[in-house]
């Protein structure tokens, strides 16, 4: 019989690893085995789990959501090329600025270690208790927090830790100022209802969940990005050795990121499949309600967040080009790149 419960310690366990996974004196998460295989912390029920739940869904009739982060693949700016650029000319800071900022967004990701989630099971017909949102308060949330901001009070990094590593691998510490990321990553849905139907607490964390999606799509884009800049062979030579370890660093980063990816597809795969009590009495298909706010966010993802971004990204980049002594050349270089 397939095992559709599990524990909070259960999803919270790590195989056994043969090797701890550290730089330099710092411990971080996850491990090795035997082998040289890098293996994700908090992994050795998690996956089994995700296994279980997902042929439960198929069997009743739903499947994992169907989105990839090929949704988000349209121009980026600075693009890997125009990176390139900045960096063979000593433009390095926007890349150190880049791999910053995503080391402290990994690192606010750890709130979801305690997050309070609603009630689900008060607004959703059907038993969530052998489903994986029946889990979301009973370790999944809390391991993919743990899984991005580390466990400090046992010394143990997470992704915050694994995205400074690595920058300090490429450039030495301290290269460039420290910089902070904007307050908010994903789109501001306060005050804005699509599934007034439901509770706005349950609403709310639907959306939650679809937009934590979305930055895990934008997030793994520029993890493609910054290894395709690491192991560019003329960039960082005198530290060569250093850059290429850490770009496996982010293949690391990125073997944890699809778990995460996973299990979100999964959540609202399993939100689609069953049925919603109304704040009227009623009830409404989850389908209705999580295909209506997602056609919107993503138009938001795809259509409106990235004029906007782009524009701000042309502008400060224009005036990081023009502090240098060769600014004409390298803008026209930068131009050619787009």
């Amino acid at each position: 019989m397939t095992r559709l419960v599990y524990t909070s310690e259960e999803l919270h366990e790590s195989v056994d690893y043969a090797a701890p996974h550290m730089v330099g004196d710092q411990r971080l998460h996850g491990g090795f085995l035997a082998d040289g295989t890098y293996v994700s912390p908090r992994t050795k029920h998690r996956v089994r789990a995700l296994d279980a739940w997902e042929s439960e869904l198929r069997a009743r009739g739903g499947a994992p959501f169907d989105a990839s982060a090929g949704l988000l693949a349209g121009v980026r700016v600075p693009n890997v090329e125009q990176q390139r650029v900045l960096l063979r000319n000593g433009l390095g800071e926007v890349f150190w600025n880049g791999l910053t900022i995503t080391g402290k967004i990994e690192a606010r990701g750890r709130f979801l270690a305690q997050l309070q989630v609603p009630d689900l099971q008060s607004a959703i017909v059907e038993d969530i208790s052998e489903m994986a949102i029946g889990h979301l308060d009973k370790g999944l949330l809390s391991a993919h927090g743990l899984d991005e901001g580390g466990e400090p009070a046992r010394g143990i990094g997470g992704h915050d830790a694994m995205w400074f590593a690595l920058r300090d691998l490429a450039f030495g510490p301290d290269a460039y100022p420290d910089v902070e990321p904007e307050q908010n990553i994903g789109r501001d849905d306060a005050g804005r209802r699509t599934m007034p139907e439901i509770d706005e607490a349950i609403e709310g964390f639907f959306a939650f969940l679809a937009n934590l999606l979305i930055i895990e799509f934008r997030a793994e884009l520029g993890f493609a990005d910054t290894q395709a800049i690491l192991l560019t062979p003329d960039l960082f030579a005198d530290n060569r050795q250093r850059a290429e370890l850490a770009a496996e660093m982010v293949e690391r980063i990125r073997t944890d990121e699809l778990i995460h990816v996973r299990s979100l597809n999964l959540y609202l795969g399993e939100l689609r499949n069953v049925t919603l009590r109304t704040v009227d009495g009623r009830t409404v298909a989850g389908a209705v309600l999580i295909d209506r706010f997602w056609d919107g966010l993503v138009h938001w993802a795809t259509v409106e967040q990235p004029a906007l971004v782009a524009e701000r990204q042309q502008r400060n980049l224009g005036a990081v080009i023009d502090r240098h002594e060769d600014a004409e050349r390298i803008h026209a270089e930068f131009d050619r790149a787009a």
